[in-house]
């Protein structure tokens, strides 16, 4: 595993995987995050884990870079040669595709609407990272025949919960905002909480699956929401 730690401003290090972004890559950079934490070293504020890299925000009266550093690299080293344990979180996002690019993408790849949503929803996309937006999972596993250019004039206002393909990537835009992706579905299941204690849905190594439902059945969730009832799906698969 050839990686280096790097400095970022006088708070923050990053871990850089020289390495493509892959499966594998992102399995190694779960591993050694979770290692991190485990080490509860003193003055680590926060982990944030993404595409190749960890950065690491520390308070620099607790600790200096130079035993941080040290640390980190001991953990790099011995998470090398560590024996990994399976561990598979998967979110199941129902998800009503009624968006309005629905069938632009369907033409443009000689598809039905129909062919589009099962092949959408029959992948278990990998979290790389969360970014752009609090909450918005970047998620590699689109099939190629889906892939799609982005809009040539971005829309000024994408709903929260629209689900969009964007070149060969998928994902949710779980607040309001301008973009650019191919609009195929919404959720009603919000990615972003600020008023829960962890306001996320998602963490970068998790998959996400979309669940196809209906306009009745979004409605419904989308009440069980509003009344903080709703519970949503999560599969996991742990292997010692």
């Amino acid at each position: 595993m050839d990686y280096e730690i790097l400095p970022v401003g006088d708070m923050a290090m990053q871990i850089v995987f020289r390495a493509e972004p892959s499966e594998s890559l992102q399995s190694t950079i779960q591993h050694i995050t979770k290692h991190i934490e485990k080490a509860d070293i003193q003055g680590v504020i926060e982990l944030v884990p993404a595409l190749q890299s960890i950065t690491v925000y520390f308070n620099p009266i607790l600790t200096t870079y130079q035993n941080l550093a040290a640390h980190l690299s001991e953990i790099c080293r011995g998470s090398h040669t560590e024996e990994r344990s399976f561990y598979k979180r998967t979110i199941i996002l129902p998800t009503c595709y009624d968006g309005e690019d629905l069938e632009v993408v369907a033409s443009r790849h000689g598809l039905s609407t129909e062919d589009v949503i099962s092949i959408h929803s029959t992948v278990d996309y990998l979290v790389y990272m969360l970014g752009f937006l609090p909450g918005f999972p970047y998620l590699k596993g689109l099939p190629s025949v889906l892939t799609t250019p982005r809009l040539a004039n971005p829309r000024l206002k994408v709903p929260k919960g629209a689900v969009g393909i964007g070149g060969d990537q998928t994902g949710v835009y779980p607040l309001e905002s301008p973009g650019g992706w191919n609009l195929i579905g919404r959720t009603p299941v919000p990615l972003f909480d600020p008023e829960k204690t962890n306001p996320f849905l998602l963490k970068a190594g998790d998959y996400l699956r979309f669940k196809p439902i209906s306009t009745g059945e979004y409605k419904e969730i989308e009440n069980l929401v509003k009344e903080n009832t709703y519970k949503v799906e999560v599969i996991s698969i742990e292997n010692d």
